[in-house]
């Protein structure tokens, strides 16, 4: 078996603003597998200055890993264990060859166009008036939940939009999420979850950032709305570790980037340790290319998780790979009459 790697630079129809700053493009790498016979192509996410993978040897690794192809898949999954987003590349490219269409690596009703998945609507940070904006365009498209980057601008501007949301919507007709990415610290967190409870949110990402374990356990007990760790997850390899992470934190939710956590083996481990533990999660891609969503997508349809998933990024590029994934009233379907322009892909 050959393998290759292709890296690709996605670029965002408009900054993307996060509490880490502003995104105006975002590298992605692509490994394609030939045994002769037929291509298998998975998607290596390594987000900068997110991903654990950000660091001194990333490219060498990539080598590595075509390099040494051929050995055992359960030797390659030990070797790329501290490397998730290759680890979950590498998982999802084996799929592909496996898979009878190197696009449908977990057949279901999703991928028959039968089903769909619910999303929420995501609202990048900004100013108030382009966050207004991209709320207006988010509840135009029917989306039912929508989720808010907050963190990087005045917290009082923010608080103002939560509350023009809730002055048009009731809780039953928009459920809000928020992320704040890690933007608050452990002292003024607490008294900023209270002020944002007011307007009845579902839930906050990763309040403070992420290994301040007691901090976090700290609030997740007060807390008078619930907490989902995000970034908490990243660089946790070991089911030892993940364990001790959810009974010490005691989170409500996790939510599972598997570019960030290692990919859907890692990912099923997560699901099962919190579900044991009465922890609920959801599913979110992490920028990835409709290829990496693609497979997301399939994976979390299996998992039967009715909350809307933070699946909706595959439409944020002016270059993303062409491919059937739709988004219609705040749900992703599978559009079986279209297909994938591979034209930019080596298949």
């Amino acid at each position: 078996m050959k393998a290759m790697i292709q890296k690709y630079v996605l670029n965002f129809k408009q900054p993307a603003g996060t509490s880490r700053g502003v995104l105006k493009t975002k590298n992605t790498w692509f490994l394609i597998l030939d045994n002769g016979v037929k291509k298998g192509i998975g998607e290596i996410n390594m987000f900068q200055g997110l991903s654990i993978d950000d660091r001194p040897g990333f490219e060498e690794k990539l080598q590595w890993t075509c390099n040494y192809i051929s050995i055992s898949p359960a030797e390659m999954m030990q070797e790329l264990k501290e490397w998730p987003s290759i680890l979950f590349g590498y998982e999802m490219a084996i799929k592909s060859l496996q898979s009878s269409d190197p696009f449908t690596l977990f057949p279901s009703m999703f991928t028959e166009g039968q089903d769909s998945i619910s999303i929420n609507g995501l609202v990048w940070m900004g100013d108030q008036e382009f966050m207004i904006q991209q709320l207006e365009e988010k509840l135009k498209a029917g989306f039912d939940c929508i989720k808010m980057k907050i963190g990087a601008i005045d917290f009082d501007a923010e608080i103002s939009l939560l509350k023009l949301i809730r002055s048009r919507f009731r809780e039953s007709e928009i459920t809000i999420r928020v992320d704040a990415n890690g933007a608050f610290t452990p002292d003024n967190a607490m008294q900023k979850l209270e002020e944002i409870s007011k307007y009845q949110v579902h839930s906050i990402e990763q309040p403070i950032k992420q290994g301040q374990w007691q901090e976090m356990a700290a609030l997740c007990e007060q807390t008078p709305l619930d907490i989902a760790l995000d970034e908490e997850l990243i660089g946790l390899y070991d089911r030892e570790e993940k364990m001790k992470c959810l009974e010490t934190i005691k989170p409500q939710y996790i939510i599972l980037k598997p570019a960030l956590v290692g990919g859907f083996q890692s990912s099923r481990e997560w699901i099962n340790l919190a579900t044991e533990r009465n922890i609920n999660w959801w599913m979110t891609s992490a920028l990835e290319s409709n290829v990496g969503l693609n497979a997301i997508a399939q994976f979390t349809y299996t998992l039967g998780n009715k909350m809307p998933q933070g699946l909706g990024t595959g439409s944020l590029y002016t270059n993303n790979i062409d491919a059937p994934l739709e988004i219609k009233k705040g749900h992703l379907w599978c559009n079986t009459s279209t297909g994938w322009a591979t034209n930019d892909l080596n298949l």
